[in-house]
């Protein structure tokens, strides 16, 4: 049986790959058509359907064909890191394909309306487009993409198709966690959660002034940490107080671990507040509001301590959950302190398992406990076997030195490409710490921006952001194995042809 497999082709797996792809194309199509909803709201844009029904039934139609791959393939088999290759096909495949009505407006180049899909589907925020001369559909359209990368293709995927792969895709797409035993109901009862938490967002929002437009696109946008507005101000264009409260309890429910979620609304708190991410969230949220706060104060941003505090608040979460609403005008020509302590905010990013983005706070506990544990045992006189540990929702887990290794390793390589990322955006011409702030944003899929991010950007920045946005969405390891992998397949294949020909004597 060893032999057997052995010998089998790379290759073999990629009828499965097609078939999967399938699957995801056709929810693509799907996405794509769900916006024509709002029309019979606003029948006035029907003129606008043109540009989502063909891209959408195109996606449909090619998902089906491809989707036949899968009948009669209960059993295959997906080889080593090709699940990973599912995953960053179907996202480049969901930002192509969705970046065609963009395109057929004639309103965006290519190279826009893959930023603006790239930045939807990641739930990053930043944007090319002016939302004061857009039309409803479009604006619901950059939510629905919200909505569903905030979740993921394959979580929605596996709601309805699940598998002996399943779990291989749940997991390369950034779910560790399995809420349920059963697969597909873990899936649907994310997706409920998330629902629930929309529905709710929205009728907050509206009790407190909202349209109900407003107030479902905000929803969602706060809950899937997109930071998409309706408003060119933001959140600020209502200076309400109330309003950017259920934004910040939006923003820290989307940006905290969905397992965690499972135990607050069973009212197990001392879970809830016992894991790491969630204490780290609210250390990090009290450390920075008042240092915020007094910068803001400092530089002449704010003219009194409690407008200083309402903005030190509502951006540190901003920044923390890697959401991008802003209460604030803009951060062009802020101080470098100010500029500095948010970046800190957006690299460390969100929790694990959540619609946020960043280098995670799973990790950044375990590089600081990592680093005291070191101290510890260099100070210890004595050979003392220590348990190094980290508290999760369902428990403690421990930690040995190759996991803490690979935490130290990701970081690492999270640093070198954001310090990459910002050399790219300086050589334009731009202040460094703008660079710094820009580029932390896209790879953090964060959203805010100091200016550099414009319809009129250079193409080359807004590619640079766009790669920026993706691998920090697929948490840069899945997109390298993916390309990797598919280059080995490739080679494989072409290989395999050539020997083939030349046994059977073709030149």
């Amino acid at each position: 049986m060893k032999n057997e497999r052995a010998r089998e082709s790379p290759l073999e797996g990629w009828p499965l790959i097609l078939g999967y792809l399938g699957v995801i194309l056709m929810l693509i199509g799907g996405v794509i058509l769900l916006p024509l909803v709002v029309l019979a709201a606003y029948p006035e844009e029907a003129g606008e359907a043109k540009y989502f029904v063909l891209p959408g039934t195109a996606a449909i139609l090619m998902g089906y064909m491809l989707g036949l791959h899968l009948r009669g393939r209960e059993h295959g088999r997906l080889h080593k890191h090709q699940d990973t290759v599912i995953v960053v096909g179907a996202w480049v495949l969901a930002i192509l394909l969705c970046a065609a009505p963009f395109v057929l407006t004639g309103r965006y180049n290519f190279t826009q309306a893959v930023f603006e899909c790239t930045s939807g589907w990641s739930t990053t925020g930043l944007s090319v487009v002016d939302v004061t001369q857009t039309p409803h559909i479009f604006l619901l359209y950059r939510s629905v993409m919200l909505f569903f990368g905030g979740v993921g293709l394959v979580l929605v995927m596996l709601c309805v198709l699940s598998d002996s792969c399943g779990m291989r895709l749940y997991s390369a797409e950034g779910h560790p966690d399995r809420l349920l035993p059963n697969l597909a109901a873990s899936a649907r009862t994310i997706l409920a959660i998330y629902a629930g938490y929309i529905l709710a967002g929205t009728a907050l929002y509206m009790v407190f002034g909202m349209g109900w437009f407003d107030a479902l696109n905000h929803s969602i946008a706060a809950l899937s940490t997109g930071g998409f507005s309706t408003r060119a101000e933001s959140i600020g264009y209502y200076d309400s107080p109330a309003i950017e409260l259920v934004t910040v309890l939006l923003m820290l429910l989307g940006s905290t671990n969905f397992l965690a979620h499972l135990y607050l609304l069973r009212g197990r708190l001392k879970n809830f507040f016992g894991y790491c991410e969630v204490r780290f969230s609210l250390f990090a949220t009290a450390l920075f509001t008042p240092l915020l706060a007094g910068l803001l104060l400092a530089g002449g941003l704010a003219d009194a301590l409690p407008r200083a505090v309402r903005d030190g608040l509502f951006q540190t979460v901003s920044c923390l959950t890697t959401t991008g609403f802003q209460s604030v005008p803009g951060f062009g020509g802020w101080p470098a302190p100010l500029l500095l302590s948010m970046i800190l905010l957006m690299l460390a990013g969100g929790g694990t398992g959540s619609t946020a983005g960043g280098i995670k706070q799973f990790r950044v506990c375990i590089m600081l406990k990592d680093a005291l544990w070191t101290l510890r045992e260099k100070l210890d006189h004595r050979r003392v076997v220590r348990t190094h540990a980290v508290r999760r929702p369902d428990g403690v887990e421990t930690l040995d030195r190759r996991g803490r290794s690979e935490v130290s390793s990701f970081i690492l390589l999270y640093l070198m490409v954001f310090v990459l990322g910002s050399f790219v955006l300086s050589c334009f011409g731009y202040p460094l710490a703008d660079c710094m702030f820009e580029f932390s944003s896209a790879l953090g899929t964060v959203g805010l921006s100091t200016g550099i991010t414009a319809y009129d950007a250079p193409a080359a920045v807004l590619w640079t952001e766009t790669a920026g946005m993706l691998l920090g969405r697929l948490e840069i390891y899945v997109v390298f194995l993916a390309v990797i992998r598919t280059a080995g397949d490739a080679k494989s294949g072409l290989l395999g042809t050539l020997a083939r020909v030349r046994k059977r004597g073709w030149k």
